[in-house]
């Protein structure tokens, strides 16, 4: 095929050995993505799906809570837009077993629907499944989640955390691309998304340089790897990724951290409030704002703060617990005039 001829062309994520001792001190300060091989092939999903992927769900419905799942449901394979910009799916709840009987049907009828199960909570929705299928990752405090669905695919996106995601059972291919390329992946709507974050317009299968041209660039750029049961990918926070189920049957478990304090505040509600008070200005005033914010927040140094005494620097200094606090305090007030 010629998309997985474009995808064979593309370098590979590096690949690293890592013992499971050592993960936690591998990731910090890590900022390139890279694959441990085996890394989870003890754990119990995975060992069931080597008996095939009834035995996964198997193991699955014998783990579930007795409550209803949400299921992104649709015709194609891609979860993304229609043509009027609509998602090209629709939502449903239901229990486990309604949904993986539908996943098994779609293994013998290739006009089955898509379902997929994304980003569900382990600890809400399965007993035992996060204290058996766990990292070790120090003192991090993840969001454990879990993806299960027929062949998907989903659009290129970043996401603010550090993620470290496992394939559990099936195969899952990751194209990644480096932050900076956000541009040449024509970013979709920020508030209109299929899944809460704004995705790449460009089909990375089977790019159409004609109507984007600059994904030739982000192609480039790219780097591919290809994930079988156990294996595990690291891909740091904001790096853009392209997910595909390549198998019938495919459940990925990811872990999410920030590597910051809690009490930090979240970077893209910075960048929606900028959008709100900033972006639509006067090009005049709306260069002496970046001017501003160029002093204050991206080119801060020392010499921001040296003409004023120790004490008295407020939320100019580094902050803390308390200062932040303050600073929420104040956006609470001003949002909600």
């Amino acid at each position: 095929m010629a998309e997985a001829a474009l995808l064979d062309r593309l370098p590979r994520v590096a690949e690293e050995i890592v013992a499971p001792d050592a993960l936690a001190q591998r990731l910090a300060g890590a900022t390139a993505p890279f694959v441990v091989r085996g890394l989870a092939a003890d754990w119990p999903l995975v060992v069931a799906g080597r008996s095939g992927a009834g035995a996964a769900r198997d193991w699955l419905a014998a783990h579930a809570r007795n409550r209803a799942f949400p299921a992104s449901v649709g015709a194609e394979d891609r979860l993304f837009y229609d043509a009027a910009m609509a998602m090209n799916f629709r939502m449903e709840m239901g229990p486990l077993p309604q949904w993986l009987a539908a996943m098994a049907a779609a293994e013998v009828d290739a006009a089955a629907p898509t379902v997929y199960l994304s980003s569900i909570d382990m600890g809400d929705y399965f007993t035992g499944l996060a204290e058996t299928h766990a990292l070790p990752l120090g003192e991090r405090q993840p969001i454990a989640s879990i993806w299960i669905g027929n062949r998907t695919c989903i659009a290129a996106h970043n996401d603010i955390p550090d993620n470290m995601a496992v394939c559990a059972v099936g195969r899952r291919r990751f194209t990644l691309f480096p932050p900076g390329q956000f541009a040449n992946l024509y970013p979709g709507p920020l508030e209109n998304t299929p899944a809460g974050r704004p995705v790449s317009m460009v089909d990375v299968r089977a790019p159409d340089f004609a109507r984007y041209p600059r994904a030739a660039e982000a192609m480039a750029q790219a780097q591919v790897a290809e994930l079988e049961p156990g294996d595990a990918i690291f891909v740091p926070s904001l790096w853009w990724h392209h997910v595909e189920g390549l198998a019938a049957f495919n459940v990925l478990i990811n872990f999410w951290w920030r590597e910051v304090p809690r009490w930090l505040g979240n970077p893209e509600d910075a960048l929606l409030h900028a959008i709100l008070a900033v972006r639509d200005l006067p090009p005049q005033q709306r260069a002496q704002w970046q001017a501003l914010f160029d002093h204050h927040v991206f080119a801060a140094d020392d010499t921001v703060t040296a003409h004023l005494p120790d004490g008295v620097r407020g939320i100019l200094a580094p902050l803390t617990a308390a200062t932040a606090g303050q600073i929420k305090a104040r956006l609470l007030r001003g949002l909600s005039r």
